[in-house]
């Protein structure tokens, strides 16, 4: 098949299929994407900046360009993304949360290299313009109505559609920040094994990362409140997708299931248009054409593919969607533990293994209770914390044998030391949080901000 650029017209199935058989990797070609989100604040206090004005996220945008040779994505007069030569990307959350969508990289060195030199770059400009940045899964302090909306069109479709659906769409959309792992895969089979595993585990995996407690000056009790928002923002494209486990699952299952997922937008000139109240097929098929499109094209169907959010999606890769943003050390965490289990092939089959005697009520059921409970939710007769146990040691093997080693002769397990912590002690961040806030800064929340801050 003919490679697809974005103005190819899509007509049929077997098109969208064949780009899907077409991203499959040998294994000597894989890679690891890291994308994390920080909540950005005015230093003297925990007010969130606009996009404009002398402190604004555009400023600070400009100033990545002026200093490091960023360069800019415009959405008019707007810069709201930035690119540079290794194909990394920084983008603009609806709230203002500034995202690093990192380059594909060989080794987990390399991906922790990246993510702290980003997160020096952003500090030094932060601290020029009398901004800081948090490294936490939910806004602290701040109510809907204290965030400003960023200029990107999609965001106004989003904005508009999202209380129709759920009632906390816009939480997720203003005050929520991720960590996610990208990896790629070998062919259809290994594509299933890995979105199978990846969905199993996705819920532990949130326990593990749990850092969201807070909301509006109060500590709600939750592990991870940005994990429950989602579980409130829009089923039909959101949470855990049982049907990864159904006999007949691939390439095909997984087209069927974004042909029927609602569109939110189609692009024409660099306008957004609204197209909520359609389905992909209608666009292929010609029927939107009172909508000023006569077909649809490559370009549509990648951003259509952009708008399914369930726990871990498939693109032309495979991204782990379920933990809280966090500190530096937990966002080197967050890669290393899936490619630990996944990019070793005994280690992949450990997990196929751990996981084939577990139902999809008994997935469901800890994916449902996790946001609060965490670590102590009961899944398959054994509490979360057990299982994972179990994971981190399939995961320090898989590093173990990928020996991939930095120039200290360290290999990649070093990146698990926060997560071994984590289990030892039985306590998630959001724990340690809530007993420090509780404690010993006597529930202030500059001393939490400190705390957290990059």
């Amino acid at each position: 098949m003919t490679k697809l650029d974005k103005k190819t017209i899509i007509t049929s199935k077997d098109q969208l299929i064949q780009d899907l058989e077409n991203a499959a990797k040998p294994k000597n070609q894989w890679r690891i994407g890291t994308e994390h989100e920080k909540i950005i604040h005015h230093k003297h206090d925990f007010k969130r900046p606009g996009y404009f004005g002398d402190s604004g996220i555009g400023a600070l945008l400009q100033e990545f360009i002026t200093r490091y040779d960023w360069k800019p994505i415009y959405e008019h007069d707007n810069i709201i993304a930035l690119e540079d030569d290794t194909k990394a990307n920084i983008s603009l959350e609806p709230g203002g949360q500034l995202e690093l969508s990192g380059a594909p990289l060989k080794d987990l060195h390399q991906a922790c290299h990246e993510a702290h030199h980003h997160l020096n770059q952003t500090m030094k400009i932060c601290d020029d313009l009398d901004l800081s940045a948090i490294g936490i899964g939910f806004d602290p302090v701040s109510t809907r109505d204290d965030i400003q909306w960023m200029p990107k069109g999609r965001y106004k479709i989003m904005r508009d559609y999202m209380p129709k659906k759920g009632n906390l769409g816009l939480d997720m959309m203003l005050r929520t920040c991720t960590v996610q792992t990208n990896l790629d895969f070998a062919n259809e089979q290994d594509m299933i094994e890995k979105m199978r595993i990846s969905m199993a585990l996705q819920p532990l995996a949130t326990a593990l990362f749990a850092n969201s407690p807070f909301k509006e000056g109060k500590n709600t009790g939750y592990q991870s409140l940005r994990a429950h928002i989602w579980h409130d923002t829009d089923a039909d494209r959101c949470g855990f997708l049982d049907f990864v486990f159904d006999k007949g699952f691939g390439f095909e299952m997984w087209i069927d299931y974004l042909l029927n997922i609602p569109m939110y937008f189609a692009k024409k000139d660099g306008l957004y248009y609204d197209m909520t109240h359609r389905k992909f097929p209608e666009l292929m098929a010609g029927q939107c054409t009172d909508d000023g499109f006569l077909h649809a094209t490559y370009g549509d169907w990648l951003d259509h593919m952009t708008v399914a959010f369930p726990e871990v999606r498939l693109k032309h890769y495979i991204e782990m969607r379920g933990a809280d943003s966090s500190s530096w050390g937990n966002i080197c965490a967050l890669p290393s533990f899936w490619v630990g289990l996944l990019y070793d092939s005994d280690s992949q089959q450990a997990c196929l293994d751990l996981i084939s005697d577990w139902s999809k009520e008994d997935m469901l059921s800890c994916y449902h209770q996790v946001p609060q409970y965490g670590l102590r939710v009961s899944h398959a007769g054994r509490s979360v914390l057990e299982w994972l146990q179990d994971i981190i040691k399939i995961a320090e093997n898989g590093l173990k044998n990928r020996a991939v080693v930095n120039s200290k002769g360290n290999d990649e397990r070093i990146f698990l030391t926060p997560l071994r912590d984590i289990i030892a002690n039985g306590k998630s961040n959001s724990d340690l949080l809530q007993e420090k806030f509780i404690g010993e800064w006597q529930q202030d929340m500059q001393a939490l901000y400190t705390y957290c801050r990059y």
